[in-house]
């Protein structure tokens, strides 16, 4: 699956899943209703959803002019945690109007989410992918005059082993 509709269904499943687990979090850390904290719930995931959206576009496009394309654990760590970093910095101030309480109230609230989230995204980044293969710009593109080349995962290709020659007969 590729394009638009593999963005949506990733979108779609992350943020569910999301929902659900963000809503209990935050009745139970604030004490308040579901009333209160599933409207906000809805607020983190549709602001999650389009800041998803827009991220995974643009992480993508970067991941494409990387000499190898492979997603090593180091590039699935970079994606989770740079994803949350940037998310926080759009609900903090969210939360913060929301539940009428003060940014550094927010960040505290947040903490759970801050650190939660990466594992989060990583492991749902690397499910998704397992379930419905890779992006294509996470796929190496043949090289033009490569044909018989082979990887070793390191990123550097070797040339194909040829075949022994069969003895002659005499």
């Amino acid at each position: 699956m590729q394009g638009l509709k593999r963005k949506l269904v990733y979108v779609g499943g992350y943020e569910v899943i999301g929902f659900a687990v963000g809503t209990a979090v935050m009745t139970a850390l604030t004490g308040s209703g579901p009333g209160t904290t599933a409207p906000l719930a809805i607020m983190i995931a549709t602001v999650a959803a389009l800041w998803n959206m827009a991220f995974n576009y643009l992480f993508e496009a970067w991941e494409r002019r990387q000499v190898s394309r492979e997603r090593t654990v180091g590039r699935r760590i970079l994606h989770a945690v740079a994803f949350q970093l940037t998310l926080v910095c759009y609900l903090i101030p969210l939360i913060a109007w929301w539940l009428n309480i003060s940014l550094v109230q927010a960040f505290l609230l947040d903490l759970v989410f801050i650190v939660y989230i990466p594992f989060y995204t990583f492991g749902y980044n690397w499910a998704f992918d397992k379930i419905f293969g890779l992006p294509s710009s996470a796929i190496a593109e043949p090289v033009p005059g490569a044909e018989g080349v082979v990887g070793d995962g390191t990123g550097v290709a070797e040339p194909a082993e040829e075949p022994a020659p069969v003895a002659e007969r005499p």
